[in-house]
């Protein structure tokens, strides 16, 4: 009965044996065509509604102030808007802001007349709104990024985070990328086929992984040559689509 299972597994590594399996790299580098980055402005107000007002109206003037680096009024997508309630205890007996008496024991004091509490006791006292607006910034000409980041922190804005550059057309490079790693494939099967007297059929099984970077893969090639592979870019600052496949070609 056990013999059908080894005649499988004497079958399986024979063709694992007719063939041969490589890695396929390639890099496709293009000039980012944009920029983005998000910002937060806040405003203050005693109420929420002029807390609104003026974060428009620091957003507006946000907006002229980068008109002339070339970022239009549409280039500033709001992302999110709350309002937040800023308050604090109000105690009672005592004026705002003291800090409150404490007892024997650790408890507040009682007053003597039976059922009247005069214990400091905490109400809301709302004092101030504030209204917060998330921004995604587009940039249209990402040399100018820094110029249009130092114009926004001195209009009073928060710059969250990073910059991201990007492309138009980022499915065309990605499908460059992978259709560079597959030929690169092809043709180290093809010369490992050759040195061992072989030729390289049909891939019977491609795996593909493609990581897009703006420059991180180029740092990290040239630090670790080893772990990449030949063929590391030379430019730095360019968005980069690194594709990797591993095929599998049966021999003829």
């Amino acid at each position: 009965m056990a013999q059908p299972e080894l005649q499988s597994q004497t079958q399986y590594r024979k063709v694992q044996m007719e063939g041969i399996t490589v890695i396929g790299e390639a890099v496709r580098r293009i000039a980012p065509e944009a920029a983005e980055f998000l910002i937060e402005i806040t405003a203050s107000a005693p109420n929420a509604a002029q807390a609104l007002r003026d974060n428009h109206a620091k957003t507006t003037q946000l907006a002229q102030t980068l008109a002339p680096l070339g970022v239009q009024a549409t280039d500033l997508q709001s992302i999110s808007l709350n309002v937040y309630s800023l308050y604090a205890p109000l105690l009672q007996g005592s004026a705002y802001g003291t800090i409150p008496q404490i007892g024997q024991g650790g408890f507040p004091p009682y007053s003597s007349t039976p059922g009247i509490q005069t214990s400091l006791q905490p109400d809301v006292q709302f004092g101030a709104y504030q209204a917060r607006n998330t921004v995604r910034v587009n940039v249209r000409e990402p040399g100018r990024v820094g110029e249009v980041v130092d114009a926004t922190t001195r209009a009073g804005a928060t710059v969250l985070g990073g910059f991201s550059f990007k492309v138009s057309d980022e499915a065309h490079a990605r499908r460059a990328a992978l259709d560079a790693a597959g030929k690169d494939a092809r043709a180290k099967a093809e010369a490992l086929a050759t040195s061992a007297g072989r030729q390289v059929g049909d891939a019977i099984a491609i795996t593909e992984d493609i990581i897009a970077s703006n420059g991180d893969y180029a740092t990290l090639r040239a630090t670790m040559p080893f772990a990449f592979g030949a063929g590391a870019p030379r430019v730095i600052g360019e968005l980069e689509y690194y594709a990797r496949v591993s095929a599998n070609f049966r021999f003829q």
